[in-house]
């Protein structure tokens, strides 16, 4: 751990009034920052790998700020009610509230269908720097519609999304949600603020097209890392992709 850097648990809120939980791991002057957006399931911890991640980024002098998207770990709200539109909306607060905090620099990293939510909010959203998305659908609304199609609801509307960690429930409305965002047409307007895109060659999930589609998509600068064997969770190559990363940042947002 940083002898300069600790971590300090905040609450903020989103535009729909639900406390989100977040942790920063800062020094005593805020400079450049990195807003970690966890996946479709997962919380801002990682499993303990998001928090190892951020002290690593503290030895390199960049302060890490997670949190958990509404209905998700120590957040408010039910998952069921998740939508896109929901989670960008949760990441424009959490970077209102890093810029409030002090930070000079707003980097945003979002993994899954988080990397979907930073990619949308990027492009239109100017207090961010740079955008690192991994593992992202390059399509949200074609790759969830075969969960919904010959699918019977079950009680009060809801509909089963079945995945490596078991089965959840989200409304109806988060496939109607999905077709109003087109990721590709937000990735088109990041340029000239840097675009790191990481994906697994063996991601069984999300395919590996999805992360060329992306980075064709966008203006320069731009980086596409494909890490060979890796599938969605990046199981046994976390450290490839830490080492991208932070080349990347050492690269665009010097320290």
């Amino acid at each position: 751990m940083s002898a300069s850097h600790a971590w300090r648990k905040f609450t903020f809120q989103n535009d729909r009034k639900l406390t989100l939980a977040g942790l920063i791991y800062t020094g005593s002057e805020p400079g450049t920052v990195v807003v970690v957006c966890h996946g479709f399931t997962g919380s801002k911890e990682g499993g303990g790998r998001a928090l190892t991640m951020a002290e690593e980024l503290g030895r390199l002098g960049y302060s890490t700020f997670l949190f958990d998207f509404s209905g998700c770990g120590e957040s408010e709200g039910h998952f069921s009610d998740i939508s896109l539109s929901n989670h960008i909306n949760d990441v424009k607060c959490a970077v209102d509230f890093c810029h409030a905090f002090g930070f000079k620099s707003i980097i945003t990293m979002g993994r899954s269908f988080g990397g979907a939510a930073v990619l949308c909010h990027g492009g239109t959203e100017k207090k961010v720097a740079g955008v690192s998305s991994w593992s992202a659908p390059a399509d949200p609304s074609n790759h969830f519609s075969g969960y919904l199609n010959g699918t019977a609801p079950h009680e009060r509307d809801l509909v089963p999304l079945t995945g490596q960690g078991g089965a959840v429930f989200v409304k109806k409305s988060f496939f109607d949600d999905l077709s109003r965002h087109d990721v590709i047409d937000r990735v088109s307007l990041l340029s000239p603020r840097p675009l790191l895109v990481v994906h697994g060659e063996d991601d069984s999930v999300v395919p590996l097209a999805a992360a060329k589609i992306i980075f064709a998509a966008a203006g320069e600068p731009k980086a596409l890392k494909i890490i060979p064997g890796a599938d969605h969770q990046y199981t046994g190559h976390y450290q490839e992709v830490w080492k991208t990363f932070f080349s990347w940042l050492r690269s665009h947002f010097p320290v």
